[in-house]
Parts: C-alpha cells; structure tokens; sequence
C-alpha cells in the first residue's frame, strides 16, 4: 500500500524506485552471528526463538529478511551520492546479534553502517530513532562503539521492558502530545547532531507515536508527526548531512493510518531531495 501511494501520488517518479537485492551474506555477519543467520534462513529457530521473534517462520519472511536489510544498504549508498535516500521497509531495530525479537529478523540499520565502514564509504554514524519503541537490539551491536551515536525518543512503559543504553535516551510519558513531543525534540536534536560529527544519519521514522497506534500509546497528530519528520530532515540538511530513512514501527488500529504516516514522511523526504 505504501509503495502504490507514494507512486500514484508522484511523489517519486518510477525511474527512482528500485527494487533491493538481498543482502549478502557476508554483509549480515557483520553484525549478526553466523548460527543465527543460518538456523534462521534453513528454519532451525527453536519454537521459543519463533515466540520472541513474533512471526512463524516461512519462506516469503527469510525472503523479505534479506531484501529489506538490502534495501536499507541500498538506500545508504543512494544517499551518501544524493543526499536523501528512504527504505520502503527496515527499521528492524530490535534485533540482535543472535536472535530476533518483536518483529525484527535482521538488524538493517547496523548491517548498513557496518558495511559502509568495512568499505571506508563513512568512518562515523548518527542514528535517529524516533519510532515509540526502544531500539534495543541497534544499542546493543553498538554498545561501547564511539564511531556509531544513538539517539532515540520512546515510551518510558512501552516495549521492550529491558532497555539497553544508547549514547542519548529521551523517555516518553504515556499520551504525550504533538507540542511536548516537538519541543524535546527541538531541544534536543541540534547538539546531538554536532557531538556525533557523523558523516551518514540513518533516521527511523515510527509511524507509531500516533494518536490511533494500537502499541504506541502516544498521542501525536498526523500534523505533530509531519513536524517531527520536516525538523529532524531539515537539520540534517542545514549541516549538509546525508540521510537514510527507514519506517520502523507502525501498528495502526487503521492500516490506513499507517500508510498515511509513512507517505507523508516519504512527501516531505522529497522536497529535500
């Protein structure tokens, strides 16, 4: 639903919508373990690994595993020679090294920054977290890694109910809204972008802080999130920042709701582009 709207509304032109090979198996072991990755894609995850990750293993998930934690390299290296890139997918920000959890197979965002590091593309990496849920799997591949800055904004009660550090947390109350969501964002955001002299910024663009999330339990408008979206972009290109987006969480009582937050954060992508 999301890749016809963003089509049928011109927000990009079809030349500029690619479809991701998946992602080499080499580049998955930079940052996952090769027990993991093989038992995962020749379905030898134990029961209890297939309850923590949340879905039944099948074919068309080890085939859309791969391809959106390529689409996210994809779209990295797209940005770093355009400036502004977005994965119709990825985000997978709760998996770790050797297992998955809520929803996330692959960790995306750290298999591309590490194979932009391998390949000397970026020495430095900014990741904006803005989806309501801890990214606990992306702190977790970073810990104690000075060349990757975390910043994430989520739910103080929400999932995961363990989190793990990141370089900058700001916890949530539960039903924030638009204007105190916006203002520690504001607050927050320019010093973050200074510390971390990043040369790349992966930015996850939640759908589910908003108002009608069934997980979210935030309460931000389609307007509070566009804000959120057009302040974290323009930032980065006031400091001529490239950017990777991925879409991270969305969990909407109406799908629709959710394709809605995510076009519009691709419409106002484009106009940076």
């Amino acid at each position: 639903m999301l890749r016809d709207r963003v089509l049928a509304e011109g927000i990009v032109a079809p030349d500029t919508m690619h479809d991701p090979a998946r992602a080499a198996r080499d580049d998955l072991l930079l940052v996952h373990t090769a027990d993991y990755v093989d038992r995962f894609t020749e379905r030898r995850l134990t029961p209890e690994e297939e309850r923590r990750l949340g879905f039944p293993w099948s074919v068309a998930l080890v085939e859309r595993s791969y391809r959106a934690a390529g689409g996210t390299s994809d779209a990295a290296r797209f940005a770093l020679e355009h400036g502004m890139a977005m994965n119709l997918a990825g985000g997978t920000h709760h998996a770790f090294p050797d297992h998955g959890e809520g929803f996330c197979v692959f960790n995306d965002v750290a298999v591309a920054i590490r194979s932009l590091q391998r390949d000397k593309r970026i020495g430095r990496a900014l990741i904006v977290d803005l989806d309501v849920h801890q990214g606990n799997g992306t702190h977790a591949v970073f810990a104690g890694d000075d060349s990757v800055f975390t910043f994430s904004m989520h739910g103080d009660r929400n999932y995961p109910f363990h989190k793990v550090a990141g370089t900058v947390d700001v916890d949530l109350h539960d039903r924030m809204g638009d204007d105190e969501y916006v203002g520690l964002l504001i607050a927050a955001l320019p010093d973050i972008i200074a510390r971390s002299r990043a040369d790349l910024v992966i930015y996850l663009a939640g759908a589910d802080p908003h108002e009608n999330d069934r997980l979210g339990r935030l309460s931000l408008t389609f307007d509070g999130l566009a804000r959120r979206d057009s302040f974290v972009l323009e930032q980065c290109r006031e400091v001529g920042l490239p950017v990777v987006i991925t879409i991270a969480g969305g969990y909407g009582k109406s799908i629709e709701d959710t394709v809605q937050v995510h076009v519009n954060t691709a419409r106002i992508a484009s106009r940076y582009s």
